[in-house]
């Protein structure tokens, strides 16, 4: 009976073995329970959301363990390039208590790169997220070569806006140079004339008629 009853626990013990090696085959192993996630630097740290086209961003990690110990880089990752892997930006970050962590905003020339996460604790490779920068330029403001034109057409306007001003002023010059005082003092001149002469007579019969009065009262 003995036997019985130990064949039969080693039994029971031996199924239930064997019932929890798919559960236990299926856990997440420590440290690989969690995510990273490219953000935009105006994005929210709660939002759960990948973003594979930014300008400036920041890496954003959930779900990772406790106080978890992170490595990462950015390599190049252009797709025709033929020659992959060149290291532009690295660093180090020690999550929080909730496995929760987020670098500083980062900045990268326009292109295509892929993210490495590497920690502390993880079971095969690293995690890896592929996106662009791309910055561009801004469309609203002018171009050196229209600020130019501008300026040259605004010139131009000005130097057309003063001819007309001046044409006329010269075009009055002539006519204003008649002065109409000048042709009544001719007038009055021509008109003075006819007086002068005939009181200058006048004069000189008077001063003809004196003298011969004079020598005429000395002979008597």
């Amino acid at each position: 009976m003995r036997t019985l009853f130990r064949a039969g626990a080693l039994s029971a013990v031996a199924a239930s073995a064997v019932l929890c090696l798919p559960a236990a085959a299926h856990a997440t192993a420590p440290g690989d329970n969690g995510t990273v996630k490219i953000h935009d630097s105006a994005t929210g740290e709660e939002l759960r959301r990948n973003e594979p086209h930014v300008c400036t961003f920041y890496l954003d990690a959930f779900g990772f363990d406790r106080a978890q110990q992170v490595d990462w880089h950015i390599e190049v990752w252009a797709p025709t390039a033929g020659v992959k892997g060149e290291t532009v930006r690295s660093g180090a970050l020690t999550l929080d208590g909730e496995g929760h962590g987020r670098t500083a905003d980062l900045t990268l020339p326009d292109g295509h790169y892929k993210l490495f996460w590497n920690f502390a604790g993880e079971k095969g490779s690293a995690k890896h997220k592929v996106f662009w920068t791309d910055c561009g330029e801004d469309e609203t403001a002018p171009s050196p070569s229209a600020s130019v034109s501008a300026s040259e057409s605004a010139s131009g306007s000005g130097s057309g806006s003063e001819a007309p001003d001046e044409t006329p002023a010269a075009e009055a010059a002539p006519s204003a140079s008649p002065s109409p005082q000048g042709g009544e003092g001719d007038l009055a001149e021509t008109g003075n004339g006819a007086p002068v002469g005939l009181l200058s007579a006048a004069a000189a019969a008077l001063l003809g008629a004196g003298g011969y009065l004079v020598l005429r009262r000395r002979r008597a």
